[in-house]
């Protein structure tokens, strides 16, 4: 059986916002638009998770459900700023064959290298923008089978390439 993680760092962040706090902060407007032309990506591609692992962060809640998926979804603390081990013992977790993981740097950039055989061909992956989603493949039968370095990247984007902006060279 194969078991899929699509793997997404939080859309643009409002520096400029009231918020009291790092973790309350929003989203800002080409945040919103990109986490919304995410999840019609996701779903153009047919990457439909099942299960929803989130930061409890302002920006990542708004990040997921801007992406307007229908799966049930679980917010925690201990994925705000994560390490890529702690990321891992969280998918290890899981329930459901796809999940959707949003979260932040530098956290989710080292879990995304880590985690594949061989890294994306995209001249973003090492510095995983906001916004970045990569889904990887797993042939296992359960999450708790995870091991690092064994996710087969299928799919990488950057919301720069959806909204037709340039990425950089």
């Amino acid at each position: 059986m194969t078991r899929t993680l699509i793997l997404t760092r939080h859309a643009k962040s409002a520096w400029d916002s009231n918020s009291p706090s790092d973790h309350a902060r929003p989203l800002n407007k080409r945040g919103r638009r990109s986490a919304k032309a995410l999840g019609e990506w996701l779903r153009q591609h047919n990457h439909i998770p099942d299960q929803i692992l989130s930061s409890s962060s302002q920006r990542t809640r708004e990040t997921q459900a801007l992406m307007g998926f229908e799966a049930p979804a679980s917010f925690s603390e201990r994925l705000y700023h994560a390490s890529s081990e702690i990321l891992f013992q969280a998918l290890r977790e899981a329930e459901h064959q796809s999940v959707l993981l949003v979260t932040h740097n530098p956290g989710i950039a080292a879990f995304a290298h880590a985690i594949v055989a061989a890294p994306p061909d995209h001249v973003r992956f090492d510095d995983y923008p906001t916004g970045a989603t990569l889904v990887v493949q797993f042939d296992i039968d359960s999450w708790s089978q995870l091991s690092w370095s064994s996710g087969r990247a299928v799919d990488f984007i950057v919301p720069r390439e959806l909204l037709g902006e340039e990425l950089p060279a």
